[in-house]
């Protein structure tokens, strides 16, 4: 039987996915953008709770700012698919005009 290792980090094209609950946050907060998805309805399919809507919020990461302050973008999609596509494009995106 295979171990699983504690520190192994799950990566969405080469950024970081950190999940608690029903928040995803993807990237480093290390830069100046990260994103934070929002499951916010699931539905069943088989036995498996599949997300139908989520929320998606591009923040900054300066702790300087407060919460409400911090989101520069904001949508919402009807899969975790559409959800991870639009928030690599603006992940992206942002990083490379803020350098």
């Amino acid at each position: 039987m295979a171990e699983k290792n504690a520190n192994t980090v799950l990566t969405y094209k080469d950024r970081p996915l950190r999940r608690k609950g029903n928040l995803i946050y993807y990237g480093s907060m290390s830069d100046k953008y990260i994103i934070m998805l929002q499951i916010m309805e699931t539905k069943k399919v088989k036995d498996l709770d599949v997300a139908s809507k989520v929320s998606v919020q591009l923040q900054l990461t300066d702790p300087d700012i407060k919460s409400r302050d911090r989101v520069v973008k904001k949508t919402e999609k009807n899969s975790l698919y559409a959800a991870m596509d639009v928030a690599s494009v603006w992940l992206e995106r942002s990083l490379a005009n803020s350098n």
